[in-house]
């Protein structure tokens, strides 16, 4: 039997066609990995761990793996009955570790593990990216915030920086100031009252 080459052709193309959708579609290994840590590092804070000194959140926060770190954020966003967007992949994400839609808006995430001061020239960078994008920004960190990274963040309302109690809110679901400029009922939902919302 001797097929015509533009067959083959169909034949290959349609096969390598197949194997790319079915590479971006699986979520990998490591992602899953990341996500399913970041579930139970959530589940822990909103329950059982929910009155642990904040040192101790930080400690394991800082303990974490940096991109399930982003995937714990993300996650605690979605369990506040937020529409959430995860990269596909961690490396060459432009600096944008995810997106939230906030009263209809796509938010920009940077998250970063910091044991000491933020670098101000990462706030400075992500106000550009959010700029570029016209998108509001969320910068979400474990480290201080210095008197440079609040002078960038007060001269421009794009970006908003959250650390500190605010984190540590948005972690144990509790209300946050971060999602909402002016405190509306989406930035003041737990995750509880989202899941009888969307029930």
């Amino acid at each position: 039997m001797n097929l015509h080459p533009t067959i083959l052709l169909l034949i290959f193309l349609a096969l390598a066609a197949l194997a790319a959708i079915a590479r971006s579609i699986r979520t990998p290994a490591r992602h899953r990995w990341r996500r399913r840590q970041a579930r139970t590092m959530a589940t822990q804070l909103q329950g059982r761990d929910r009155a642990q000194p904040v040192q101790l959140v930080y400690a394991r926060l800082r303990a974490m793996d940096p991109l399930a770190f982003e995937e714990l954020l993300l996650e605690c966003f979605e369990r506040r009955g937020l529409r959430i967007t995860r990269n596909r992949r961690y490396t060459g994400d432009g600096g944008v570790d995810g997106r939230v839609v906030i009263d209809g808006k796509t938010v920009l995430i940077q998250a970063k593990r910091y044991a000491a001061a933020i670098r101000p020239e990462h706030v400075v960078d992500f106000i550009a990216l959010c700029r570029a994008r016209h998108c509001r920004g969320l910068f979400i960190h474990t480290g201080r915030t210095g008197p440079q990274s609040r002078q960038h963040v007060a001269a421009d309302s794009l970006v908003s920086i959250v650390s500190g109690a605010e984190l540590i809110a948005l972690l144990r679901g509790d209300p946050v100031a971060c999602l909402g400029a002016d405190r509306d009922e989406i930035a003041n939902r737990t995750p509880t009252q989202s899941k009888e919302t969307n029930a």
